[in-house]
């Protein structure tokens, strides 16, 4: 009884540092609330020190503006993308998440300079068709609109 007991605690305790394995790596595949927020504060910095070159970073993913499921992305005075890995030049301020909320106009909205706001709303996963919560952080930074998403 003994030596059946020892060998079902080991397997049990293989099956857990299994399953703490498998949710480590399933999250390092997507970035976090803190490096969205992390990577939002990088793109405010670089679109103060050059507005032009910093926009094209983040549309080419260029700069470290690229890991994993996060990016920045950001919009214009006339609603329109100005940086977005595939959407440049299309409407942002126009966007409706898969639910039909118009999450464009909501960070429009709530776009302050100086501040981190928060807009949540259904969005696929990059590869994927069903959607699922995203967040992005979104502020303003002179005439853009910038935000970087996360998903829960």
């Amino acid at each position: 009884m003994v030596k059946k007991r020892g060998f079902l605690t080991f397997v049990l305790s293989v099956m857990v540092v299994a399953g703490i394995a498998t949710l480590v790596a399933a999250q390092a595949q997507y970035g976090t609330a803190a490096e969205a927020k992390g990577m939002l504060e990088k793109a405010v910095g670089a679109i103060k020190a050059d507005k032009a070159k910093a926009l094209g970073m983040f549309a080419k993913g260029e700069g470290g503006f690229k890991d994993r499921d996060l990016y920045p992305f950001c919009g214009g005075p006339d609603g329109n993308f100005t940086a977005h890995p595939t959407l440049t030049g299309k409407s942002l301020k126009e966007l409706k998440d898969k639910a039909g909320k118009g999450l464009g106009a909501e960070m429009y909205k709530v776009a302050t300079e100086g501040q981190i706001s928060e807009v949540s709303y259904m969005w696929p996963r990059p590869g994927q068709t069903d959607p699922v919560q995203k967040v992005s952080y979104v502020t303003k930074v002179g005439d853009q609109v910038c935000a970087v998403g996360y998903y829960k």
